[in-house]
């Protein structure tokens, strides 16, 4: 079931593995926004829009957004961590990177329909206050995240 405005975060235990962090849970979320976002490594579109990720990174990480990417497999090729772990190095995603093989958070987040690139942020409460899916969704979702950090 997809998520709507003001859900509370999911649980982050069903992650397959962590990559540039141990492994993270909701409590490590809470008292900060969280930008959660949505990527494969057979997605052409996702590629293109990291450098936009790697700006907000630089723009909001010191106004307190936390990041958090989600790897989720669109195949079964997706689905070599080693081959996710030389593309977040290549992609410079040195933020925490969570590998979704088993589409465990994918569920708990209600990407149903397996959407990549998608995002997802949170308050410092803990709430959805956006989600954007495609090529489409980072003009609205840096507008939310502006939104939020006013807000916080």
């Amino acid at each position: 079931m997809p998520m709507h405005m003001n859900d509370p975060m999911p649980d982050l235990d069903d992650a397959t593995q962590w990559l540039n962090s141990e492994p993270l849970s909701r409590d490590h979320c809470t008292g900060q926004p969280v930008l959660f976002h949505w990527w494969a490594i057979s997605c052409p579109i996702c590629k293109q829009l990291m450098p936009r990720v790697a700006q907000w990174r630089e723009r909001y990480e010191g106004r307190g957004l936390k990041f958090i990417g989600v790897h989720m497999p669109r195949g079964p090729k997706d689905t070599d961590v080693a081959k996710v772990r030389a593309a977040v190095q290549e992609l410079s995603l040195d933020h925490p990177q969570a590998v979704d093989n088993l589409h465990k958070l994918t569920e708990a987040f209600g990407n149903e329909h397996r959407f990549v690139p998608a995002f997802y942020l949170f308050d410092a409460e803990g709430h959805l206050r956006a989600y954007r899916a495609g090529e489409k969704a980072p003009p609205p979702i840096e507008e939310a995240i502006e939104r939020v950090l006013k807000a916080d």
